[in-house]
Formats: C-alpha cells, structure tokens, sequence
C-alpha cells in the first residue's frame, strides 16, 4: 500500500471561513474517518506550528536532571508523590512499550480546572518551575491552547460531516480533561530487548525485522493531534492489513481518532489500530489528547441506524480502559471512585 494511503488535509481551508474550502476540508476528513482513521494535517497557521527550534525547546524537559523529574513521578513510579493521573512515568524494563514521559491537564492553561475533589482525572498536573526550566511553561500552555482550537474545529468539522449541527458535539468538551503529552522513545539496549523476551515485541515490516517501542493499539477516547520530530517509526494499519508509514513531515500534525469516537458515531468514524517501530534512532512525540470532561455523558447520537448502547460516563469509561490496559497506570483502578451510570433520561 503506498504511503499517500494516508492523505494529506489542510488546515488552511478548514479554518478558512469560507464556505466552498471548509466543505472541501469537511469531505475530505470525513472520508479520512471513515476509511483510514488517520491523516496528515497540514498547512498549519502560525498559531499551530511547532518548528524545529520550538520543538526542541518544549523537549528540554528531557534533559532535566533525575532528582528534578522525581519531583513529578506519578505516585506509582514515587510512593510520596501525591499526583496519580498526570505527571511523570519513566521508562520500564520488561514490557514491549518503552517509552517515558509526562501527562500534562487543562490547568496548565486553566488552573481552576484542576478542582481536587478526590477524581485523579481531575487533579493538578505537576510541572518544572520556571527556575528549572525558563519559559517552558508559558510555551507548552501556548501549544495547548493551540491544540485545543484546532481539535474543536476538527470536531466541528466530523459533526458536519455526519450531518450533525456543526455545535453538536461542543458542550462536552466545555471544561474538558483534554492531555497534553511529551515522550521520548530511546534505543533500546540489548539488556532491555532480552528482558521483554516476546517474539510479540518484534514485526517485519518492508521485508526487515523491527523491535517495537510502541505495541500495536488504537487509542481510547476522540482525537489525537500528534507532532512528530522527524525520526520515523509510527505506523497505521490500514484495513486491509497493510501498515502504512505515517510520515513525519515537517509542518504536519498526525490525526487520529479512538474508539469511543467510533462507538459515539456507529463506527462512521474509525479508531486505527497504530505501533511505534524503533529504526534504531532515538524519538520523540507530542500528542494532544482532545477529551471532554470526565462527566460528559457519552450516548447514541441521533444517527440513521445507530445501535443502541448504555450511556456512559466519559471518565468512568477512561479509567477503567487505562487502569487495565495502559502500562504506567496498570494496577492503580481502585485509586478513584466511579460516577456510576448516568440518571435514564425520562421519555
């Protein structure tokens, strides 16, 4: 399957206000949703791109020393930490994943979204002080606000697209628990590939043989905006069983969608299952996790032949997914309380 299997959208006309180049935009993300689950947004605005020498700068928090990164373990990783949800997760021998990391919330950009009322899902995310790292702060919160915008137009873009009101799916999103991520994906050292021990850990791809650093997956909940720095190794599957090298072109954002999108939309929107094969370089990505609140009630949407399925809480449904199924937060479920279901709609 070539690689223009995945196509290229851009950004410009879905943002442009005007009528004829959003509708382009909207067929062509539509068909995106439903066909691949994956494309290349590009044509950035300025507000949205990340060039190299911004890149490298939110990056720096890699380079912080290990007792200033302690300081935002997740309490897993750190028992006298007092964060469970957002921050810190290191790198962890054994496991076909290898990858460390931070979970950054919406209170970097709206502290009054960190409420503390005993959900993890809802608590502050620890961060570098300004001292340790000069002007971070203010630049990641400027790339989540960035995301953000974008991910609602996308949205808005999907609701047209499905021949919804192009509002429809906002009011969820309103006080959303969206996640900013950083991670690095080393090379990894024969110590660590033999202490996985899983042919499962390997794939040939292009008649060569790959570890793997990120095990084949489809996200859990709506959209992933992802910017790439450069190094190659993210692949969707296409549904015909090919995978597909998504490219990491500069001035792009890769997107994609999850499976509670797909179930929200009667599967007129897929979830693409992705990996990560290491090419024996180090790699670095930064996804944005666009979420609505963790109270948002998740229904069948007024759809021609939906199925029917038992609304949800969003947040009910996240921690159960990631506390089983998400290696830094495996073993922790019983850490918050589920909502329970939501009140039955009177008829």
């Amino acid at each position: 399957m070539p690689p223009q299997a995945i196509p290229t959208i851009s950004a410009a006309d879905l943002l442009s206000g005007d009528v004829q180049r959003q509708s382009a935009a909207d067929e062509a993300i539509a068909l995106a949703a439903r066909d691949t689950g994956f494309f290349l947004l590009g044509d950035l605005p300025a507000w949205a791109h990340l060039d190299a020498a911004q890149r490298q700068s939110l990056l720096r928090i890699f380079s912080l020393p290990e007792s200033v990164l302690k300081r935002l373990w997740l309490r897993k990783f750190e028992a006298s930490q007092p964060n469970i949800y957002r921050g810190w997760f290191p790198l962890q021998n054994g496991f076909p994943t290898y990858k460390e990391g931070i979970d950054i919330g919406p209170d970097l950009v709206w502290p009054e979204l960190a409420l503390q009322q005993g959900d993890p899902l809802r608590e502050p995310s620890p961060l570098p002080s300004e001292q340790d790292l000069p002007g971070w702060r203010f630049a990641a919160a400027q790339y989540y606000q960035a995301m953000h915008r974008l991910s609602a137009a996308i949205m808005q873009s999907l609701a047209r697209g499905l021949g919804l009101p192009q509002h429809r799916f906002d009011a969820a999103f309103e006080q959303g628990i969206s996640t900013l991520r950083f991670i690095r994906y080393p090379v990894r050292s024969a110590a660590s590939l033999q202490a996985v021990g899983d042919e499962a850990m390997w794939a040939e791809h292009a008649g060569q043989r790959y570890y793997l650093t990120g095990r084949p997956h489809a996200d859990t909940g709506f959209l992933t905006l992802l910017a790439q720095n450069g190094v190659g190794g993210l692949q969707a599957r296409h549904r015909d069983g090919h995978w597909l090298d998504v490219a990491p072109t500069e001035g792009t954002l890769a997107v994609n969608f999850g499976k509670v999108l797909q179930r929200w939309t009667a599967g007129r929107v897929q979830a693409t299952v992705h990996r990560v094969l290491g090419y024996g370089q180090e790699r670095f990505s930064i996804p944005y996790f666009y979420e609505p609140r963790a109270d948002a009630v998740i229904a069948p949407l007024e759809l021609p032949d939906a199925e029917a399925f038992e609304p949800f809480y969003y947040g009910d449904h996240l921690w159960e997914t990631i506390t089983t199924q998400n290696l830094e937060f495996r073993g922790i479920g019983h850490l918050r309380q589920p909502m329970g279901p939501p009140p039955r709609r009177r008829a």
